[in-house]
């Protein structure tokens, strides 16, 4: 048993990483299935509420890329760590907000939006970890399995976070939810170190064949420019298309457990169990679609392992969301409004490995800002979708939700997996050359 442990360290890091995701998501989801409480004692209307959503997506959007920097820097292990104990104290601190405390709803603001910018460090900083310590032809299932946790972190909240809600308050699914993530982050700081040749525990066979199948350009030193980053039409290309599936992914993340049981009718225990298929859809199919593309990728190429398989996702989730929307019985429409969360997850992997391959060395820094594209779109959804269902019905919420997922499919034909990122080639190097 030691043995096939230490062969295989590497998936025993993404293992944990697959952990570390499913308490962020338990985390921030958690809010959405105690809101309905929050509201009530707090008295705060679907708007305030709407903020109290869009807050945590803020602060998680604004601080990706100063996060993935930094995990360039000073590597995922310790940027990791950091992140799980702010997000464990401020998690906590959620828990203490009272309506009588003066300036309720901006303390309640301000607790949220930090604790986004703890949470902000996690992703970039995992596919640091990738970019270190995955070949490049094992990159989409190994994010896959990270991303894998969104679905079962956030697809266990409704049931778990439900029955301590009825059981014991709603501060009390605060309070267990920190104490969860700061237990998980004391066993990142053992398990992980930032390159395998620093692991006590890996087989030297390992390391061996880490660096051997590790794209060159991923084993440099250094870190690009910002300006080689920004400037990148790749890089803009990959932020839109998960602007895009940011907006769609936050829907089920802020107001599809309240869309159950308030616009469908769904008594709490009948919300809590449907409000579960989406993310287990993203739990199964997070992996799956990493696995499809690692396999289209060796055989085909990136254009179609990764392209392809992202745009088709993306595609077909904005079909089953636009058709979800239509479905008159509450289940059904559950069932296939789930099915779009699923095609959605399908292309989740994908925008990490190909960020993973385009930035090399400068991976986190890269992946931060095209993942501060996605929550900008999750920061948008939360306050968006409210306002739009106010003022001409939640179908229309859904649909523009559709519309988006079919932009951000469009923006694969654009993007050019096969290239890589170069100081070199900035675009203020190509102007004076």
């Amino acid at each position: 048993m030691s043995r096939i442990l230490q062969i295989r360290i590497r998936w025993v890091l993404i293992f944990w990483m697959f952990v570390i995701s499913a308490i962020a998501y338990l985390d921030r989801v958690n809010i959405s299935i105690a809101g309905q409480f929050i509201q009530k004692e707090l008295n705060l209307t679907n708007t305030q509420l709407g903020w109290v959503f869009s807050a945590f997506v803020l602060g998680y959007a604004l601080t990706q890329a100063p996060g993935g920097r930094l995990a360039d820097r000073f590597g995922p292990r310790r940027v990791i760590a950091f992140g799980t104990l702010w997000w464990g104290l401020f998690t906590a601190l959620t828990a203490t907000v009272s309506p009588r405390l003066p300036a309720v709803l901006l303390m309640l603001l301000a607790v949220r939006f930090t604790l986004g910018v703890g949470e902000a460090v996690v992703y970039p900083a995992g596919n640091r970890l990738v970019a270190s310590w995955i070949p490049s032809g094992e990159r989409g299932i190994a994010n896959g399995v990270i991303f894998g946790g969104v679905g079962v972190g956030a697809g266990a909240a409704p049931p778990l976070i439900t029955y301590i809600l009825l059981h014991h308050g709603w501060r009390w699914s605060f309070w267990i939810s920190a104490l969860i993530g700061l237990a998980a982050g004391a066993v990142w700081v053992l398990l992980c170190r930032d390159k395998p040749a620093d692991h006590p525990w890996i087989d030297p066979r390992e390391v061996s064949f880490i660096n051997a199948a590790l794209p060159q350009k991923d084993a440099g030193t250094g870190e690009l420019p910002w300006r080689a980053i920004l400037g990148a039409k790749d890089v803009l290309a990959v932020t839109l298309s998960y602007f895009c599936y940011g907006y769609v992914a936050y829907i089920y993340f802020t107001w599809f457990f309240i869309y159950l049981s308030r616009v469908r009718g769904l008594d709490l225990k009948s919300s809590s169990y449907y409000g579960m298929l989406p993310f287990l859809m993203m739990a199964t199919c997070s992996p799956l679609g990493g696995w499809v593309s690692d396999f289209l990728t060796g055989r085909f190429g990136k254009r179609a392992g990764r392209s392809g398989v992202a745009l088709a996702g993306m595609g077909l989730s904005g079909v089953f969301v636009a058709f979800g929307t239509q479905v008159a019985d509450a289940r059904l429409a559950s069932i296939v409004l789930a099915g779009g969360a699923g095609a959605l997850y399908v292309s989740q992997s994908i925008f990490w490995s190909v960020t993973a391959d385009m930035g090399g060395r400068s991976a986190g820094s890269v992946s931060g800002v095209m993942n501060m594209g996605n929550q900008i779109g999750g920061t948008i959804t939360a306050s968006l979708t409210p306002f739009l269902a106010a003022q001409f019905g939640w179908t229309v919420s859904f649909l523009v939700a559709a519309a988006l997922c079919g932009l951000g499919a469009l923006a694969w034909l654009v993007l050019d997996p096969e290239r890589k990122l170069d100081i070199e080639h900035t675009p203020a190097r190509q102007a004076a050359g």
